[in-house]
Protein backbone atom coordinates (compact mmCIF):
# COMPACT_ATOMS: atom_id res chain seq x y z
CA UNK A 1 0.00 0.00 0.00
CA UNK A 2 1.52 3.87 -1.13
CA UNK A 3 1.94 6.42 1.28
CA UNK A 4 3.06 9.64 1.05
CA UNK A 5 6.60 8.38 2.48
CA UNK A 6 7.13 5.52 0.25
CA UNK A 7 5.73 7.36 -3.20
CA UNK A 8 8.09 7.67 -6.18
CA UNK A 9 8.17 10.65 -8.00
CA UNK A 10 9.67 11.83 -11.21
CA UNK A 11 9.89 15.27 -13.39
CA UNK A 12 9.59 15.48 -16.53
CA UNK A 13 12.23 17.05 -18.99
CA UNK A 14 11.45 21.13 -19.77
CA UNK A 15 8.71 21.41 -22.41
CA UNK A 16 7.07 24.52 -23.48
CA UNK A 17 4.55 26.47 -21.07
CA UNK A 18 0.96 25.90 -21.84
CA UNK A 19 -0.17 28.74 -20.21
CA UNK A 20 3.03 31.53 -20.14
CA UNK A 21 4.77 32.63 -23.55
CA UNK A 22 8.40 32.39 -24.07
CA UNK A 23 8.83 30.06 -20.86
CA UNK A 24 10.00 26.52 -20.05
CA UNK A 25 7.86 24.06 -18.09
CA UNK A 26 8.83 21.28 -15.90
CA UNK A 27 6.14 18.91 -14.32
CA UNK A 28 7.30 16.25 -11.01
CA UNK A 29 4.85 13.81 -11.26
CA UNK A 30 3.44 10.44 -9.08
CA UNK A 31 5.33 7.75 -10.40
CA UNK A 32 2.41 5.51 -12.01
CA UNK A 33 3.31 1.91 -10.94
CA UNK A 34 1.60 3.48 -7.48
CA UNK A 35 -1.58 2.53 -5.83
CA UNK A 36 -3.07 5.39 -5.48
CA UNK A 37 -6.51 5.57 -2.93
CA UNK A 38 -9.00 8.22 -2.19
CA UNK A 39 -6.78 8.98 1.60
CA UNK A 40 -3.11 9.17 -0.69
CA UNK A 41 -5.01 11.16 -3.40
CA UNK A 42 -6.48 13.95 -0.53
CA UNK A 43 -3.09 14.44 1.07
CA UNK A 44 -1.68 14.71 -2.64
CA UNK A 45 -4.36 17.21 -3.42
CA UNK A 46 -3.95 19.27 -0.05
CA UNK A 47 -0.20 19.25 -0.92
CA UNK A 48 -0.56 20.96 -4.17
CA UNK A 49 -1.15 17.72 -6.89
CA UNK A 50 -3.54 17.57 -9.71
CA UNK A 51 -5.03 14.47 -11.30
CA UNK A 52 -5.38 14.08 -15.14
CA UNK A 53 -6.15 10.31 -15.93
CA UNK A 54 -4.09 8.19 -14.01
CA UNK A 55 -1.55 10.54 -13.54
CA UNK A 56 -0.89 12.78 -10.12
CA UNK A 57 1.37 15.79 -10.82
CA UNK A 58 2.64 19.29 -10.13
CA UNK A 59 4.58 21.59 -11.74
CA UNK A 60 8.21 21.80 -10.84
CA UNK A 61 9.55 24.86 -12.48
CA UNK A 62 13.11 25.92 -11.48
CA UNK A 63 12.84 29.08 -12.35
CA UNK A 64 9.14 29.99 -11.95
CA UNK A 65 6.66 29.28 -9.39
CA UNK A 66 3.66 30.98 -10.99
CA UNK A 67 1.28 28.34 -10.74
CA UNK A 68 -0.80 28.12 -7.40
CA UNK A 69 -2.94 25.90 -6.17
CA UNK A 70 -6.37 27.13 -4.71
CA UNK A 71 -9.06 26.48 -2.89
CA UNK A 72 -12.76 27.66 -2.34
CA UNK A 73 -13.78 27.65 1.46
CA UNK A 74 -17.12 26.60 0.92
CA UNK A 75 -18.76 27.54 4.06
CA UNK A 76 -17.54 30.99 4.26
CA UNK A 77 -18.45 31.60 0.12
CA UNK A 78 -21.26 34.07 -0.59
CA UNK A 79 -21.84 34.67 -4.03
CA UNK A 80 -21.32 38.30 -5.60
CA UNK A 81 -23.76 40.15 -7.52
CA UNK A 82 -22.56 38.40 -11.05
CA UNK A 83 -22.52 35.05 -9.46
CA UNK A 84 -26.08 35.49 -8.03
CA UNK A 85 -27.02 36.34 -12.20
CA UNK A 86 -25.68 33.15 -13.41
CA UNK A 87 -27.93 31.24 -10.66
CA UNK A 88 -30.82 33.08 -11.92
CA UNK A 89 -30.13 32.25 -15.55
CA UNK A 90 -30.01 28.75 -15.32
CA UNK A 91 -32.76 28.08 -12.84
CA UNK A 92 -34.44 25.98 -15.26
CA UNK A 93 -31.37 23.50 -15.37
CA UNK A 94 -31.33 20.15 -14.19
CA UNK A 95 -27.83 18.71 -12.40
CA UNK A 96 -27.48 15.31 -11.68
CA UNK A 97 -24.17 13.45 -10.25
CA UNK A 98 -23.48 10.48 -12.12
CA UNK A 99 -20.28 7.78 -12.37
CA UNK A 100 -17.23 9.04 -14.18
CA UNK A 101 -17.64 6.66 -17.16
CA UNK A 102 -17.07 7.11 -21.07
CA UNK A 103 -20.67 7.55 -23.08
CA UNK A 104 -20.90 8.93 -26.49
CA UNK A 105 -22.88 12.06 -25.49
CA UNK A 106 -20.64 12.76 -23.21
CA UNK A 107 -17.66 12.78 -25.54
CA UNK A 108 -19.88 14.58 -28.52
CA UNK A 109 -20.13 17.64 -25.93
CA UNK A 110 -16.96 17.83 -25.25
CA UNK A 111 -15.51 17.41 -28.78
CA UNK A 112 -17.62 20.25 -29.57
CA UNK A 113 -16.04 22.36 -26.62
CA UNK A 114 -12.85 21.62 -27.44
CA UNK A 115 -12.79 22.37 -31.36
CA UNK A 116 -14.72 25.89 -30.63
CA UNK A 117 -13.40 27.33 -27.77
CA UNK A 118 -9.17 25.58 -27.43
CA UNK A 119 -8.91 24.78 -31.20
CA UNK A 120 -5.19 26.34 -29.88
CA UNK A 121 -4.46 24.58 -26.72
CA UNK A 122 -2.90 20.98 -26.33
CA UNK A 123 -6.49 18.78 -26.47
CA UNK A 124 -6.93 19.72 -29.89
CA UNK A 125 -8.10 17.67 -32.04
CA UNK A 126 -10.34 16.00 -29.53
CA UNK A 127 -10.33 12.20 -29.49
CA UNK A 128 -12.33 8.94 -27.90
CA UNK A 129 -9.17 7.83 -26.29
CA UNK A 130 -7.93 11.11 -24.65
CA UNK A 131 -11.26 11.67 -23.59
CA UNK A 132 -11.38 8.24 -21.63
CA UNK A 133 -7.26 8.91 -20.69
CA UNK A 134 -8.00 12.46 -19.64
CA UNK A 135 -12.03 12.12 -17.64
CA UNK A 136 -12.49 8.63 -16.84
CA UNK A 137 -8.60 6.64 -16.62
CA UNK A 138 -7.22 6.31 -13.31
CA UNK A 139 -10.73 7.75 -11.41
CA UNK A 140 -10.84 7.56 -7.50
CA UNK A 141 -14.25 8.02 -6.17
CA UNK A 142 -14.71 10.32 -9.25
CA UNK A 143 -17.94 11.79 -10.93
CA UNK A 144 -19.36 13.72 -14.19
CA UNK A 145 -22.23 16.65 -13.10
CA UNK A 146 -24.49 16.22 -15.87
CA UNK A 147 -25.96 19.58 -16.75
CA UNK A 148 -29.17 19.23 -18.39
CA UNK A 149 -31.87 21.96 -19.97
CA UNK A 150 -34.81 19.42 -20.36
CA UNK A 151 -33.54 16.48 -22.13
CA UNK A 152 -30.76 18.08 -23.97
CA UNK A 153 -27.34 17.14 -21.94
CA UNK A 154 -25.71 21.06 -22.33
CA UNK A 155 -22.99 20.86 -19.50
CA UNK A 156 -20.30 18.22 -18.12
CA UNK A 157 -17.96 18.80 -14.98
CA UNK A 158 -15.62 16.02 -14.19
CA UNK A 159 -15.82 15.99 -9.87
CA UNK A 160 -13.41 13.80 -7.74
CA UNK A 161 -14.61 13.11 -3.78
CA UNK A 162 -11.73 13.86 -1.43
CA UNK A 163 -11.78 13.44 2.07
CA UNK A 164 -11.83 16.87 2.84
CA UNK A 165 -13.52 18.54 -0.29
CA UNK A 166 -14.30 18.19 -3.76
CA UNK A 167 -11.80 18.78 -6.09
CA UNK A 168 -13.40 20.52 -9.30
CA UNK A 169 -11.53 18.60 -12.82
CA UNK A 170 -12.17 19.96 -16.00
CA UNK A 171 -15.64 21.52 -17.32
CA UNK A 172 -17.37 21.59 -20.71
CA UNK A 173 -20.73 22.81 -22.41
CA UNK A 174 -22.36 24.04 -25.02
CA UNK A 175 -20.52 26.74 -26.85
CA UNK A 176 -23.71 27.77 -27.91
CA UNK A 177 -24.96 28.08 -24.59
CA UNK A 178 -21.92 30.93 -23.41
CA UNK A 179 -23.88 33.99 -22.68
CA UNK A 180 -25.20 31.00 -19.66
CA UNK A 181 -21.83 31.14 -18.37
CA UNK A 182 -21.80 27.32 -17.67
CA UNK A 183 -18.46 27.00 -16.40
CA UNK A 184 -19.17 29.66 -13.53
CA UNK A 185 -22.75 27.79 -12.89
CA UNK A 186 -20.92 24.27 -12.31
CA UNK A 187 -18.62 25.45 -10.09
CA UNK A 188 -21.02 27.19 -7.99
CA UNK A 189 -23.07 23.64 -8.00
CA UNK A 190 -20.15 21.79 -6.52
CA UNK A 191 -20.04 24.65 -3.87
CA UNK A 192 -23.12 23.80 -3.37
CA UNK A 193 -22.28 19.99 -3.02
CA UNK A 194 -19.90 20.45 -1.10
CA UNK A 195 -21.81 21.95 1.47
CA UNK A 196 -24.35 19.93 1.24
CA UNK A 197 -21.69 16.50 1.87
CA UNK A 198 -20.32 18.54 4.92
CA UNK A 199 -16.83 18.97 3.00
CA UNK A 200 -15.33 22.62 3.73
CA UNK A 201 -13.15 23.18 0.53
CA UNK A 202 -13.24 23.09 -3.18
CA UNK A 203 -10.09 22.73 -5.15
CA UNK A 204 -9.83 24.07 -8.14
CA UNK A 205 -6.29 23.48 -9.66
CA UNK A 206 -3.87 26.04 -10.39
CA UNK A 207 -4.29 29.88 -10.24
CA UNK A 208 -1.74 32.11 -12.57
CA UNK A 209 -1.99 35.65 -12.25
CA UNK A 210 -0.48 36.50 -15.69
CA UNK A 211 -2.67 33.89 -17.56
CA UNK A 212 -6.00 36.09 -17.98
CA UNK A 213 -7.93 32.34 -18.90
CA UNK A 214 -7.13 31.44 -15.29
CA UNK A 215 -9.05 35.15 -13.73
CA UNK A 216 -12.62 33.60 -13.18
CA UNK A 217 -11.53 31.12 -10.10
CA UNK A 218 -10.43 34.72 -8.18
CA UNK A 219 -13.93 35.62 -8.58
CA UNK A 220 -14.98 33.22 -6.22
CA UNK A 221 -14.25 34.50 -2.33
CA UNK A 222 -12.89 33.39 0.12
CA UNK A 223 -9.96 31.72 -2.24
CA UNK A 224 -7.18 30.17 -0.39
CA UNK A 225 -3.44 29.44 -1.81
CA UNK A 226 -0.85 27.03 -1.03
CA UNK A 227 2.59 28.69 -0.85
CA UNK A 228 5.18 27.73 1.03
CA UNK A 229 3.11 24.52 2.07
CA UNK A 230 0.41 26.22 3.71
CA UNK A 231 -2.75 27.20 2.69
CA UNK A 232 -3.62 31.44 3.48
CA UNK A 233 -6.24 33.43 1.53
CA UNK A 234 -5.06 34.87 -1.44
CA UNK A 235 -5.06 38.29 -1.89
CA UNK A 236 -5.18 38.27 -6.04
CA UNK A 237 -4.91 42.37 -6.02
Amino acid sequence: MSNLRTLVFFATPPHDCSYLPDREATTMFVDPRAYIDKKLYSQLTALGFRRSGSHYYRPHCEQCNACIPVRLKVDDFKPDRSQRRVLRKNKDLHCTMVPATFAERYYQLYANYIEQRHKDGDMYPPTREQFTSFLVEGATDSWFLEIHQGERLVGLAAVDLLDDGLSAIYTVFDPDLEDRSLGTFAILWQIEEARRRGLPHLYLGYWIKQCRKMNYKTRFRPIEALRDGHWRELDAG
